[in-house]
């Protein structure tokens, strides 16, 4: 099994295979991988680090995989409404859901109860197939993470540590 770390991208340096890899193994500092060439891998990060799409990992014997963000289940909301976009995201975060927002869009990882919520504000959501590139949070910290319930049947995935007992 390949032992990899973060490298950074080096002139000259070719990359031997990919790791197609969701944000539930990118958010994590230990994780076993298959690469796209069918090699196991194991990824070690330092903690609180995670990895985005187009980050480079290196071997010990210095081969170069490009980790690539693999398409989930995802919910989007596009909206040319500014304000009612914001009104989403302002809504979704207080719910500590991590976030892909981009330009007339946001995204998160499916919950249906969620996408209820919005279309409950007039928006439209749909479910589709995308990679998901959350926002890193205010505290830097890592694009996802612990889960927990809110009581209402599912779990949500949350990004930082923010000091609430659970």
């Amino acid at each position: 099994m390949l032992r990899l770390q973060r490298t950074e991208n080096r002139p000259g340096s070719a990359v031997s295979t990919r790791a197609l890899m969701p944000l539930e193994q990118r958010i994590k500092s230990r994780v076993r991988i298959t690469l796209e060439d069918g090699r196991d891998a194991g990824v070690f990060l330092e903690r609180g680090d995670s990895l985005k799409d187009g980050d480079l990992l290196a071997s010990d014997s210095g081969e170069i995989i490009a980790v690539v963000a693999a398409a989930e289940t995802v919910s989007e909301c596009r909206c040319d409404d500014s304000l009612m976009l914001a009104r989403a995201c302002y809504h979704l975060g207080n719910r500590h859901v991590p976030l892909q927002i981009g330009d007339g869009f946001v995204r998160y990882l499916h919950d249906h109860v969620l996408d209820d919520m919005l279309r409950g504000f007039g928006l439209s959501v749909d479910v589709t197939e995308k990679p998901f590139e959350p926002e890193p949070g205010a505290y830097g910290g890592r694009s996802g993470g612990h889960s927990h319930s809110h009581g209402h049947g599912h779990h949500h995935h949350h990004g930082d540590d923010h000091g609430h007992s659970h």
